[in-house]
C-alpha cells in the first residue's frame, strides 16, 4: 500500500488544487464529494491520466453514518488513509447575530465543526499507533476569519472556523505521541467557488484586495502547496500550528 490521501470537499476549490499537487507527489487519491458527482468524476479521470491511483466517493460530512462509509470505502478501495485533508465547508449568506436562522446555523455547524471533528475521529482510528496504524497527518481547513470574527456579516462562519482551530491544537496534542500530526490551515480571501460572487463584483473585490497588505486575493494553488507540504517529511516537526495563507493577514484602518 501507498500513501492514501483523502480530500474530504475535494471536487473543486482549494480541496481539488491539493488532489492535483499530492498526486504529483505520489499519493493515491479519495476525493469526496457531496453533489459535485461530475466534477469529483472529472478530477479523477484528470489524475488516473496523470498516472495515480485515484477514487470518487460520495458522502455528506454534515451525516455522522455519511462520514463512516466514506472511510470504509476508502480501506476498501485504497487502503487506511495515511493523510487527511479536511477541506470540505460551507459559509452562509451575510447574516447579523439578530437574524440568525437556527437552521442554518445547525447545518454550518455541522458541516465545519462537527463533521471535520468525526472525519478526524475516523482517520485517527486509522493512522494512531495506538490503534495499529502507521502514523500520519491531518490537515484541517480553517479561515482567517477565526482571527478577527470575520468581514461584517460573517460572525457565524468565523465561530466555526474558531472551533476548527481550538479543536486542531487540542487534537495535535492528543495524537503527538501517536504518529499523527493536526494542523489548521487559514487561508485568507482566495478565489473559490464559495467566494464567486465576490469576484464577479469587481468593485467589492478590489475592496477586499485593499484590505490584504499584499494589495491582493489568493489563488487555490497558493494555499494547496503549502497544504502538500505539511503533509510531507519536510513538516515532519509541525503540529498544532495554526499555519496563516493570508498575503499578510487584514489591514486594519
Amino acid at each position: 500500500m501507498g500513501k492514501v490521501l483523502l480530500v474530504t470537499g475535494g471536487a473543486t476549490g482549494i480541496g481539488a488544487a491539493t488532489a492535483r499537487l499530492a498526486a504529483g507527489r505520489g499519493y493515491d487519491i479519495a476525493i469526496n464529494y457531496r453533489t459535485k458527482e461530475r466534477e469529483a468524476g472529472n478530477l479523477v479521470a484528470e489524475l488516473r491520466q496523470i498516472g495515480a491511483n485515484a477514487v470518487a466517493v460520495q458522502a455528506d460530512i454534515s451525516v455522522p453514518s455519511d462520514i463512516e462509509r466514506l472511510y470504509r470505502e476508502v480501506d476498501e478501495q485504497l487502503g487506511p488513509v495515511s493523510a487527511v485533508v479536511n477541506s470540505a465547508g460551507i459559509g452562509t449568506l451575510p447574516t447579523r447575530v439578530d437574524e440568525t436562522d437556527a437552521m442554518v446555523l445547525d447545518r454550518l455547524f455541522k458541516t465545519n465543526v462537527f463533521g471535520l471533528v468525526l472525519s478526524s475521529r475516523e482517520a485517527v482510528r486509522r493512522m494512531s499507533y495506538f490503534h495499529g496504524g502507521k502514523g500520519g497527518v491531518i490537515v484541517n481547513v480553517s479561515s482567517m476569519a477565526s482571527t478577527i470574527g470575520g468581514r461584517p456579516g460573517a460572525s457565524l462562519y468565523a465561530a466555526s472556523k474558531g472551533a476548527v482551530d481550538a479543536f486542531t491544537k487540542g487534537l495535535a496534542r492528543e495524537v503527538a505521541a501517536e504518529g499523527i500530526r493536526a494542523v489548521s490551515v487559514r487561508p485568507g480571501f482566495t478565489i473559490t467557488e464559495m467566494t464567486s460572487g465576490y469576484v464577479a463584483d469587481s468593485r467589492r473585490l478590489d475592496y477586499i484586495a485593499s484590505t490584504i497588505p499584499m494589495g491582493r486575493v489568493g489563488a487555490v494553488d497558493e494555499v494547496a502547496k503549502p497544504i502538500v507540504w505539511l503533509l510531507s517529511e519536510e513538516a515532519s516537526f509541525v503540529s498544532g500550528a495554526l499555519f496563516d495563507i493570508s498575503g499578510g493577514g487584514f489591514r486594519i484602518g
